[in-house]
């Protein structure tokens, strides 16, 4: 009887064990989902960031607000690529020569001229290519720019807006941002709680529950909350 009883007690033992074990590798996994979808959004509104810095250059320092236009300006966008070949020497510098004297004298077609300053393997040529294919190489498909990773159709909410400073500078501001509520849905009850928890923390500190680039009231240079 005695053996049975402390066989039994064993077992219960082991069966504790088993359920501590269990319950804390459940939290491990489930931090490493959320880690694993966070990273995912984060490398996004970076992929988005990159975008509206190429944008912003292309359209007189304004920040896209519209995903829409983002996408079509991705899929569709060009930047330029100079292609460089040889270099200038000390003597061709000391005698004038700049890049873009050079590079006058080799597109004139000059060959005479060109021979007289020493540029036959000089070239400096603008091409314009892809920008995804640039920005993030080739395959890149453009559209999903819009989509929250892991939210099941959910798009970002992107904004730009002008800001005047007190000094009478113009700064152009943007943010685009996914809520905690999109990327960590559908992770069962530790998800849902997870979510109220992170938006109350949020409101008690005045900050946003999610991810995001930019700040609409204060320019960051389009940092990530969590830079």
């Amino acid at each position: 009887m005695k053996k049975l009883f402390n066989a039994l007690l064993a077992l219960c033992v082991v069966g504790l064990l088993f359920i501590c074990w269990r319950s804390i590798q459940d939290d491990i996994d489930f931090q490493a989902e959320v880690t694993i979808r966070e990273n995912a959004v984060k490398a996004r509104l970076l992929e988005i960031r990159a975008v509206e810095e190429e944008y912003k250059l292309q359209h007189d320092g304004l920040y896209c607000d519209s995903l829409w236009r983002l996408v079509e300006f991705a899929r569709t966008g060009r930047i330029p690529k100079i292609v460089k070949e040889g270099v200038l020497t000390d003597e061709q510098m000391e005698s004038g020569l700049t890049e873009a004297k050079a590079a006058a004298i080799v597109n004139s077609g000059d060959a005479a001229a060109i021979a007289a300053n020493g540029l036959q393997g000089f070239r400096r040529d603008t091409t314009w290519v892809n920008l995804t294919d640039s920005l993030f190489g080739p395959g890149y498909v453009a559209d999903s720019l819009r989509y929250i990773p892991y939210a099941e159709g959910d798009t970002f909410d992107l904004m730009s807006f002008t800001n005047m400073t007190r000094s009478g500078t113009i700064q152009y501001v943007m943010e685009c941002s996914a809520p905690d509520a999109s990327f960590l849905k559908n992770m069962g009850r530790n998800g849902e709680r997870l979510i109220v928890n992170r938006r109350k923390l949020a409101d008690d500190m005045g900050n946003y529950a999610g991810l995001k680039i930019g700040d609409i009231n204060n320019w960051n240079n389009n940092a990530g909350n969590w830079e």
